[in-house]
């Protein structure tokens, strides 16, 4: 198998993960990490026997051929235009950027010289959520009503050694985890037409309790409950509520709205998990599904993988820099709407991205 060069900028908290699931990759050649704290570079390094090396000397190295960028959201769309810049491919960890602005001219940028921008999440191509795809496209839900998506949590300052970008100008909820969200809803239901919303600060500063910075007070500087509606092409109604104000909630992550049935999707921060259906008159009951990456296991780097695959073989790849521009827009246009008193139409168009199953070779990406 033809392998591509990957060099990794930025070596936080997530890049253990990556790291990790590359390894059931075997097109991805891990060839060096860089980080602006040379220390954390070569501790990951040292943690997966990978050469450290010199962040500038990332962006020049031959042997690297796209850069699998790690670093904190407000740095996605400055390292990835610097890599576009080199003449290599881009991944970014989600969000895009955060602004939509700013994603613009990645996207662009890269159009410009014939290069692929690619984003988390890949979380979509999970099996559980190619099968609820499935479920949609053969029309057993019959025409999409609407739907709900929700993350509601205390914050994250709970468990994260390092949780104050959470709210700083690129946190926050929508951006943090909107995007697994938002991502799924076009895998399942397509393009976002229209978005209002409305979003609420209830706390000026949070106190981190993780024993790490146990007892610092931290600032906050973006809204930490959002809630609003997504109005898709295909007509559906999706209420959306992101938020780092609730102790607990019952609501499950997704559902989807059919005319002749209710779909109940698992969590898009993780591949796989439970599916359930009712079809309309009947009685619920849970989906089993035979579609790769549906397990336990975290696959984060299959989004990379099929973007190399679609490199060497002159095809679109899913988790692409379109669709992560388009939520991009959507997440910004929750803010749009709290602040303006209107409702935003999206203007960035994207096409739903192929089912995984049309690249599976022997039940695995190939």
């Amino acid at each position: 198998m033809q392998k591509l060069g990957i060099g990794i900028v930025g070596l936080g908290n997530i890049s253990a993960a990556y790291l990790k699931a590359s390894k059931d990759f075997p097109i991805l050649d891990i060839r060096a990490v860089a980080d602006m704290n040379p220390a954390a570079a070569q501790a990951r390094a040292n943690e997966f026997s990978l050469k450290a090396i010199p962040l500038d000397d990332i962006f020049t190295d031959p042997s690297i051929e796209i850069i699998l960028n790690l670093t904190i959201p407000k740095a996605h769309v400055d390292v990835g235009l610097r890599a576009i810049d080199a003449g290599k491919h881009v991944y970014s960890e989600k969000p895009l950027g955060i602004v939509f602005s700013e994603g613009q001219k990645l996207v662009a940028a890269a159009k410009v010289k014939n290069l692929r921008v690619g984003s988390a999440p890949d979380t979509f191509l999970g099996g559980a959520h190619q099968t609820a795809r499935g479920i949609i496209d053969d029309g057993t839900l019959g025409q999409p009503v609407g739907g709900t998506a929700y993350f509601m949590c205390p914050g994250h300052e709970r468990w994260h050694p390092n949780p104050a970008f959470y709210y700083e100008a690129g946190g926050g909820p929508m951006l943090d985890m909107g995007p697994y969200y938002i991502t799924d809803l076009v895998n399942l239901l397509g393009p976002v037409a229209k978005v209002s919303g409305f979003g609420t600060m209830v706390r000026p500063t949070r106190t981190i309790t993780a024993k790490e910075r146990a007892g610092e007070v931290i600032p906050v500087h973006v809204p930490t409950h959002v809630a609003g509606t997504l109005v898709f092409v295909n007509g559906a109604v999706v209420q959306v509520t992101m938020s780092f104000d609730v102790a607990a909630h019952k609501h499950g992550p997704l559902e989807i709205y059919g005319t002749e049935g209710t779909l109940i999707v698992p969590d898009p921060n993780h591949f796989g998990g439970q599916i359930e259906l009712l079809k309309k008159g009947g009685e619920w009951s849970n989906v089993e599904t035979d579609m790769p990456y549906a397990g336990e296991g975290n696959y984060r780097s299959i989004g990379l993988a099929d973007m190399a695959h679609a490199i060497v073989s002159n095809r679109p790849h899913r988790a692409n820099g379109d669709l992560a521009l388009h939520v991009l827009e959507v997440m910004e246009a929750f803010e749009t709407s709290s602040q303006s008193g209107r409702v935003v139409d999206i203007t960035t168009p994207v096409t739903r991205p192929a089912p995984l199953s049309e690249s599976l070779v022997n039940g695995r990406l190939g």
